[in-house]
């Protein structure tokens, strides 16, 4: 793993620090947060909070790993490229493929649900012109350029993360008994309720994929790092500031949600934040979560538009994907690559127009557990690159503490966890779908590529 250059010239270094900094936030604090929660604390209970510890720790150890790798290679295909020099060019083929699928799926998802919800405001404007609105600015705004993309993103984190903060310091305050409510409140719902983990061991399982899926988004920076003037600077500082802050909000925001409302309460899976903050009794609780929900989305589909773009700009550098995508505009943006990625999620929101409440969902299941699989990939690919540098001496800007152990204990972790969801029906379902279309994605990468299983050429991108 010999620290080289940044070889990728044609992408421009336009992001700044306090840019990646904010996108590590903003990626992991979206709908999966707002939304997604309260499908968590269904299925675990007041558990739920062992579930996001040991997710959160899990994502903290992962992407120190990134930042080893990003710091001695960096690259617009980050741990796609890693896995490539680490296992060979059908490793990179299936996780890059694997990766791309993942995020055209969820950027047609989010277009759909940002558009729903911007629909019932104003009902004169159909849903489906709300889509293309929201598909045509966020496409303009990464085709102008990385620095465009970097400042939508970081404003759209800002209003993220300001809401998070507000919402934990009312929390407090109700939980204090400074602001009164109907109720007595308190932290008696974490025992009540059928006890503090009503689905055991296996409903902890099944919700860390849920979770999993949540802090998705997080390896973003691993790509942006490299447009930035000082990957490994940049890299280093945002995983030591970022993460920790996300685990805190997570744990927070979730801890508060779950004192104020009963876990088994129908209104915490349609909307756990609006649930609280309806026993707070903010007024127009109601309008202020979607709005948020609304940004939530938005800002998550356009770090989807530039990810998907970047990796498949990367697939198409080593000749996993059509050369053309590798072309890049005066600006430095992968023009082709961006629009294909959107092309694809249009071809997604246009299926389930035509079938709706059917096409999204099995989509969206397919591609629910490709976290787990991409996370198993890197901390296998570290674990590799390390060995391999470390072998030949090298000097690394960066380097994981605990190595081997802690790379290895990852490894088993995020194994137990697969098994542990296996006998929850509805994670099984997910992960035997997601573990078909990487099978299927291994396959063709085989055939296709006749892989050979070294490759460590460091212009790799």
């Amino acid at each position: 793993m010999t620290a080289v250059k940044n070889t990728e010239e044609q992408l421009h270094s336009g992001l700044t620090q306090r840019q990646i900094s904010m996108m590590g936030l903003g990626g992991a604090i979206g709908a999966g947060l707002f939304v997604g929660s309260g499908q968590a604390i269904s299925i675990a209970g007041p558990a739920v909070l062992i579930s996001y510890l040991l997710a959160g720790t899990v994502i903290i150890v992962i992407m120190a790993m990134l930042a080893e790798m990003v710091a001695a290679h960096p690259s617009s295909g980050a741990f796609s490229t890693f896995a490539h020099k680490a296992m060979g060019r059908s490793a990179g083929s299936t996780l890059g493929w694997l990766y791309w699928v993942q995020l055209v799926v969820v950027i047609a998802a989010e277009a759909t649900g940002a558009a729903a919800i911007t629909a019932s405001w104003f009902p004169s404007f159909p849903q489906w012109a709300w889509v293309l609105g929201f598909v045509v600015v966020l496409t303009g705004a990464n085709l102008l350029g990385v620095r465009n993309y970097g400042r939508f993103e970081y404003w759209f984190a800002v209003i993220k993360v300001a809401a998070i903060i507000a919402f934990l310091i009312f929390g407090v305050l109700v939980l204090a008994h400074v602001i009164p409510t109907a109720e007595p409140v308190g932290f008696g719902n974490l025992g009540a309720h059928g006890g503090f983990a009503p689905g055991g061991m296996a409903g902890i399982a099944a919700a860390v994929l849920i979770v999993i899926f949540s802090f998705g988004g997080t390896e973003v920076v691993s790509i942006a790092a490299a447009e930035s003037k000082d990957p490994a600077g940049n890299i280093k500082r945002v995983v030591k500031s970022v993460m920790l802050r996300i685990l805190f909000f997570y744990l927070g925001s979730i801890l508060i949600i779950i004192a104020l409302v009963p876990w088994n309460d129908p209104a915490v899976v349609e909307g756990p934040f609006a649930a609280a903050l309806a026993v707070m009794h903010i007024p127009g609780v109601s309008l202020l979560m979607n709005a948020v929900v609304v940004v939530a989305l938005l800002s998550a589909m356009n770090a989807n538009i530039y990810g998907s773009s970047r990796m498949l700009y990367s697939l198409g550098q080593r000749k996993l994907a059509p050369r053309g995508v590798t072309h890049v505009t005066g600006k430095g943006v992968p023009a082709k690559a961006v629009i294909s990625s959107v092309a694809f999620s249009f071809l997604a929101v246009g299926l389930n127009w035509i079938w709706p409440d059917k096409v999204m969902p099995i989509l969206l299941n397919v591609v629910g557990s490709t976290i787990i699989i991409i996370w198993a990939f890197i901390a296998v690919t570290q674990l590799i690159l390390r060995r391999r540098a470390d072998r030949a001496g090298e000097k690394l800007p960066l380097r994981l503490w605990g190595f081997p152990g802690l790379s290895i204990a990852t490894i088993v972790v995020l194994a137990a966890i697969v098994v542990l969801a296996m006998t929850d029906a509805a994670a099984r379902t997910q992960l035997l779908l997601t573990g078909g279309l990487t099978l299927a994605i291994w396959i063709i990468s085989k055939i296709v590529l006749r892989d050979s299983s070294e490759s460590n050429d460091d212009t790799l991108v």
